[in-house]
C-alpha cells in the first residue's frame, strides 16, 4: 500500500491550506456489504488508505482535544479528528485494528439503546425487509401515528435475485426502479420522526406482514455490551454520546431531549468507566434549545452534520464535519485538498 501512496499521492506542499484549520471526518462503518443504500460503509482496504494519508500529512486527534484547541484559540495545523456515528460492531472488528496499526485516534459516538439489543438499526431492518430478494404480500396496510396508509407492490411483490443484483446500488431519493424502492423511501420518511415506541410498533407490524423475524444479519450487527467495553478500552478510542434511541431531537419536548441526552451520557460512563464529554446530534438534527440541553448535561463539545471546516471561531457545540464515502486513497486525498482550499 505504501508504494501506492508514494507513487500517486501529492507532496505535503499541496496541504499548505491547513494552517489553523481542523477537519472532522464523519464515518459510520468500515465494512464490505452487498448493498449500502445510505453509503454508510467504507471498505477496510479504502479505510486503510485514508488512514495512511492522514498519518503522513495531518495531525490526528480526538474530538475533545480539537475542541479544547478551538477554545484556546490555537489549532495545530492540519488537525484532523476521525469520528464514527451510531455504534456498529465493525467499528471494533474492522476499524479499531486499522486505527491501531496507523496509531490514529478516533471518537465513536454510540447510541446506547442499541448496545446489546441484538437487533439492527431501524433503517437497516427496513432495508432487510423491503430491498432484499424474495416474496412479500402484494398489499401493505399500516397505521402510522393514527393515519392508515396503504401501498400496493404489484409485480414487485416478488423480487428475484438477478434483479436485486442489478439494482442494489440504488440510493434513496434517486428514481425508484420499483414499487419496493418507492415504499422504502416513503416508510423511511414516515418512520424517522416517530417516537421510539411508535417506530418499534410499526416495525413489528412490518415483520408480521413480511413473515420475518427481528434477527440481526452478521453484516449489520450493533455493538454488544462486551464489544462496547472493548472498543472504549485504552486511549485510542474516545467514546461519545449519540443519544439513547437516535431520535430527531427537534421533534421532542425539552424534557424528552434531556432524557435522551443525559441518560445516554450516564449509561456510557457506566460502560467505559470515564467521563463522556463529546456528543453528536442524530441525523444532524437539533435546535438552539437542544444545544442548551447538551451544554447543561456536561458535554464539552458536540458535532453536527453541517459540512465545513472547524476554525477558531467555530461553535464548540455545533462543530461541522465532512462526510466520507467509500473512496480509494487517491480520491480521498484529492477531496481532502479540495476541502482545505
Amino acid at each position: 500500500m505504501s508504494d501506492v501512496v508514494n507513487s500517486k499521492f501529492p507532496p505535503a506542499a499541496r496541504w499548505a491550506g491547513g494552517a489553523g484549520k481542523g477537519i472532522i471526518l464523519m464515518y459510520h462503518r468500515v465494512a464490505e456489504i452487498p448493498s449500502d443504500p445510505w453509503s454508510l460503509c467504507v471498505t477496510p482496504r479504502h479505510f486503510a488508505q485514508h488512514l495512511e494519508v492522514l498519518r503522513r500529512f495531518t495531525h490526528p486527534q480526538h474530538i475533545r482535544t480539537l475542541s479544547q484547541s478551538l477554545q484556546d484559540g490555537c489549532i495545530p495545523d492540519l488537525s484532523v479528528a476521525v469520528t464514527f456515528d451510531d455504534g456498529y460492531a465493525d467499528n471494533l472488528d474492522n476499524a479499531r485494528p486499522l486505527l491501531e496499526h496507523y496509531d490514529i485516534p478516533a471518537t465513536v459516538f454510540l447510541t446506547t439503546g442499541n448496545i446489546g439489543l441484538g437487533r439492527e438499526f431501524w433503517w437497516d431492518e427496513l432495508e432487510r425487509l423491503l430491498l432484499q430478494p424474495g416474496s412479500l404480500p402484494p398489499v401493505l396496510r399500516l397505521d402510522i401515528n393514527g393515519t392508515m396508509y396503504q401501498w400496493e407492490l404489484g409485480d414487485a411483490a416478488y423480487y428475484p435475485e438477478e434483479r436485486w443484483r442489478r439494482e442494489r446500488s440504488w440510493r434513496p431519493f434517486a428514481d425508484s426502479p420499483s414499487s419496493r424502492h418507492s415504499l422504502y423511501t416513503s416508510l423511511w420518511q414516515l418512520l424517522r420522526p416517530l417516537p421510539e415506541s411508535e417506530l418499534q410498533t410499526v416495525l413489528n407490524n412490518l415483520l408480521v406482514w413480511a413473515d420475518a423475524e427481528p434477527n440481526s444479519r452478521p453484516t449489520h450487527r450493533t455493538l454488544s455490551l462486551q464489544a462496547a467495553v472493548a472498543l472504549g478500552r485504552g486511549d485510542l478510542i474516545e467514546i461519545g454520546s449519540h443519544t439513547v434511541t437516535h431520535p430527531l431531537l427537534s421533534t421532542l419536548s425539552s424534557v424528552l431531549q434531556q432524557e435522551e441526552i443525559q441518560r445516554s451520557k450516564a449509561r456510557l460512563e457506566e460502560i467505559v468507566g470515564r467521563p463522556i464529554t463529546s456528543f453528536a446530534y442524530p441525523y444532524g438534527d437539533y435546535t438552539a434549545e437542544t444545544v442548551g440541553v447538551v451544554r447543561q448535561a456536561g458535554f464539552n463539545c458536540a458535532c453536527s452534520t453541517n459540512a465545513g471546516i472547524a476554525q477558531r471561531d467555530s461553535d464548540r457545540f455545533q462543530l461541522p464535519r465532512v462526510p466520507v464515502e467509500d473512496w480509494d486513497g487517491e480520491e480521498f486525498n484529492r477531496r481532502f485538498c479540495a476541502w482545505l482550499a
